[in-house]
C-alpha cells in the first residue's frame, strides 16, 4: 500500500499521454476527416467525460465512503469553506481552460505531435514557479543548481520539438511538391507519346 501512489502516477502518465491523440482521432472523426471542423464537439464530449469522472465518481467514494474516512462536507469551524471552494474550482477550470486550448491549437492546425511534448515541457516549468511562489521552502532555503538544470533542459526540449516540427513541415512539403510535379507530368503525357512508348 505504501506503493499505491506510484499506480496513480502511472494511471495519470497513461491517460494524459493519450489525451491529445486520441482527442484528435475524436475530432477528426467527427469532423468527418477534417480535426477542425469537429473541435468544439469534442470538447462537449470532454465536458461530459469530465463530469462523469470528476462528479460522478467522487461523489460515489464520497457516499460509499471509499475515500479514506473523507466526508461530503464543506464547511470548516461551521461555516462554509469558501477559500477551499474557491481554489479547487479555480484548479478545475485551469484544468478545463488547458483542455480547451489543446482542441483550438489543434482546430487551428496544429499537430498532435508536437502540440504535447510542447504542452508537457512548459507545464512543468510553470508548475514548480507557482509552487515555489505560493510554497516557498523554509528558512529562506534557494533550489539547488540542478532545479535551474532541470528547467534549462525542459526549454531546451520544448526548443527542440519546435526545431523538429519546422524540420518535419520542411520535407513534407518537398515531398508535396515532388508528388505533385509527378502527379502534373503524368496527366501531361499525351495517349499519342504513351502509345508511342509502348510501341518501342
Amino acid at each position: 500500500m505504501k506503493m499505491m501512489w506510484l499506480a496513480f502516477v502511472l494511471g495519470a502518465i497513461l491517460s494524459w499521454g493519450t489525451y491529445v491523440p486520441t482527442l484528435h482521432e475524436g475530432q477528426k472523426e467527427l469532423g468527418e476527416g477534417k480535426p477542425s471542423a469537429g473541435a468544439v464537439r469534442a470538447f462537449l464530449c470532454v465536458g461530459l467525460a469530465y463530469f462523469l469522472t470528476a462528479v460522478l465518481v467522487p461523489l460515489a467514494l464520497l457516499y460509499f465512503d471509499l475515500a479514506g474516512g473523507e466526508k461530503l462536507q464543506f464547511s470548516k469551524a461551521g461555516m462554509l469553506n469558501w477559500r477551499g471552494l474557491g481554489f479547487a474550482t479555480l484548479a478545475g477550470t485551469a484544468g478545463a481552460a488547458g483542455a480547451l486550448c489543446i482542441i483550438m491549437s489543434i482546430k487551428s492546425g496544429g499537430s498532435p505531435l508536437f502540440i504535447a511534448p510542447l504542452v508537457f515541457a512548459g507545464a512543468p516549468i510553470v508548475n514548480t514557479l507557482v509552487s515555489l511562489t505560493w510554497h516557498p521552502p523554509a528558512g529562506g532555503l534557494r533550489p539547488s543548481a540542478l532545479f535551474y538544470v532541470g528547467l534549462v533542459l525542459a526549454a531546451s526540449g520544448a526548443g527542440l520539438v519546435l526545431y523538429a516540427k519546422a524540420d518535419l513541415d520542411a520535407r513534407s512539403r518537398q515531398v508535396q511538391s515532388a508528388t505533385a510535379g509527378q502527379a502534373a507530368r503524368q496527366i501531361g503525357a499525351s495517349p499519342v507519346a504513351v502509345e508511342g512508348n509502348v510501341t518501342q
